[in-house]
């Protein structure tokens, strides 16, 4: 019997789930993490140029090369582990190493990702991470002199996360060698794959909170054009009920407006609907921490709270405000649209009245002209009849002009009959 065949996806599918494993981190350790994006729309990105990138680290340390057309990849470089990522819009690089630095988050540890090769990258670094992962201090209070130590207390967001795993912290700050800094305390007992998948979620938090808020520096944009259409707008609805301007050349204008609205839809829609989605995602990553606050400072949703969402509540109403203008210019449009139709009508009313009046005074004009038709018939007929007729009324002794006297009366009712007939007959 044979078996049912697989849909052609079914592995493909499948494998997806696991594509991207988290790390396996033994404490202490240090993680670098970039993300670079190129500056193109994500369907004109050459994802060539990003294998390639990858592979010229890769051959720096002999390493194996992932497979052909592969979005994700892990493998070592020298001491450190790599991992390769390939999102929709960027891609990332993670570098492991066991151990920490004497100085907590030396530059010198982000030399494991070089800085010649960062520089050959095909975009532009979007974010660079430092985490410092160690092992829990002996006391609360020497956990938070190092915090206060490492990081801006301004700024400092910090919680225990994932049931008291570990403690997080940063302050979400660049430092004077480009690097965002993170610090993960370990608990005793805690297994490498927890901690690894905490560093993870660490990184993507920051790395999606960067992608979301480029929405926010395309809206200030946006929110400058519409501010110059709006007011454009607002006084061709409130003239709609005027004289003036006339209503094609309001029209006219108002489609000018409401192609330049659907022209900025069509820039910036990918745009905003990828911050969403990227808006959604560092929500996610932060309620997957579990966070419990410690000794009243504020945890990373709180930050996010205040600092975070209302860059995001700013891209949604310039989101908003875009969609609300182009429905009012499509209303405004549909307004006019109707009133030209309302004018045309009363026009082609009129038009039709100066018509009727036209043909009733054509038609008067005719039956002005047949009777001088008939007139005139006569009088020739009247002529042929005399000539025909004269012979036989000279011999009859009967005058001219007793016989043109009764030909007219029968020759004019003959000719007005027979006009009379020919009209009935075409009519």
């Amino acid at each position: 019997m044979m078996p049912i065949p697989d849909h052609p996806l079914r592995y493909a599918t499948v494998n997806e789930l696991h594509a991207r494993p988290f790390p396996a981190l033994e404490v202490p350790a240090t993680a670098v993490y970039v993300a670079i994006k190129e500056p193109v729309q994500a369907q004109n990105r050459d994802r060539g140029a990003d294998l390639a990138h990858l592979l010229a680290i890769l051959d720096r340390h002999g390493s194996p090369h992932p497979q052909p057309g592969a979005t994700h990849f892990s493998g070592p470089i020298g001491r450190a582990e790599l991992k390769w990522e390939s999102h929709t819009e960027f891609v990332t690089y993670s570098a492991f190493t066991r151990g920490v630095s004497a100085r907590p988050f030396d530059p010198a540890e982000a030399e494991v990702l070089p800085e010649d090769w960062l520089a050959t990258a095909p975009g532009t670094r979007l974010t660079s991470v430092l985490i410092r992962v160690e092992p829990m201090p002996a006391s609360e209070e020497e956990l938070l002199r190092r915090l206060d130590d490492w990081f801006v207390p301004e700024s400092l967001a910090v919680s225990r996360v994932v049931d008291g795993a570990a403690v997080v912290a940063g302050d979400f700050r660049i430092d004077p060698a480009g690097h965002m800094r993170f610090a993960v305390f370990v608990a005793p007992g805690t297994g490498p794959r927890r901690v690894g998948r905490i560093v993870q979620r660490l990184c993507e938090i920051e790395t999606y909170r960067a992608m979301s808020m480029l929405g926010l520096m395309r809206s200030r944009d946006l929110s400058g054009r519409l501010n110059a259409l709006d007011p454009k707008l607002s006084a061709l609805v409130s003239g709609l009920d005027s004289a003036e301007p006339a209503p094609e050349a309001a029209l006219h204008e108002l489609l000018t407006i409401s192609a330049e609205l659907e022209s900025l839809a069509v820039q910036f829609s990918f745009r905003f609907g990828a911050t969403a989605a990227y808006e959604a995602i560092v929500t996610q990553r932060i309620e997957v921490l579990r966070e419990v606050r410690i000794e009243g400072r504020q945890t990373f949703g709180e930050f996010m709270m205040r600092r975070y969402d209302p860059a995001m509540r700013t891209v949604k109403s310039a989101e908003s405000r875009l969609q609300a203008m182009a429905e009012r210019a499509e209303r405004a449009a549909e307004l006019l649209r109707t009133r030209v139709d309302v004018e045309r009508s009363a026009q082609n009313q009129r038009l039709l009245e100066s018509m009727d009046r036209r043909a009733d005074l054509a038609l008067r004009l005719q039956h002005t002209v047949e009777g001088l038709s008939v007139v005139a018939i006569s009088y020739y007929a009247v002529s042929l009849a005399s000539y025909l007729l004269k012979p036989a009324a000279h011999a009859m002794h009967i005058g001219p002009e007793v016989l043109l006297a009764g030909l007219v009366p029968v020759v004019v009712l003959g000719v007005w009959w027979m006009v009379r007939r020919i009209k009935n007959r075409l009519h």
